[in-house]
């Protein structure tokens, strides 16, 4: 088994493609689903498949994120540029962190247009992708 995607309920399906799109995603296709829920389905552009799903289902009304979701954690190469290309794309994102110490990662918050929060990370070098059972060790 393993992960297929994240789906979010987004409450402007354009207002928050434009962000995704900003944020580095592609959109793969549009699904309609009934009279009126329409799917985006997105991944990055050198992931195999799709990582995420927008759903806009209007008569369900605004979006409001509950309590128990946290956030969705991205990689990146490099956390500067990134900022910097996020910035001039008109998104707002936070500071630099360095929540394991200054040899840690990098990171960085952003929200999306509806409440969703996303951290930005960046490994330090010689850290592999992702989180692997080797940090526990």
């Amino acid at each position: 088994m393993k992960t297929l995607f994240v789906s979010y309920r987004v409450t402007d399906l354009n207002r928050s493609l434009a962000f995704y799109i900003a944020l580095g995603y592609i959109e793969l296709g549009r699904i309609q689903a009934g009279d009126t829920t329409h799917l985006a389905i997105l991944s990055f552009p050198d992931e195999p498949s799709a990582s995420l799903e927008l759903v806009h289902r209007p008569t369900d009304g605004h979006v409001e994120v509950g309590t128990g979701f946290d956030h969705l954690a991205i990689q990146v190469d490099t956390l500067t540029d990134t900022l910097t290309h996020l910035t001039e794309a008109g998104l707002t994102p936070g500071p630099i962190q360095h929540p394991g110490g200054p040899d840690g990662p990098k990171t960085s918050w952003l929200t999306d247009p509806d409440g969703y929060r996303i951290e930005l990370v960046e490994w330090p070098p010689g850290h592999a992708d992702g989180i692997t059972a080797a940090d526990f060790s």
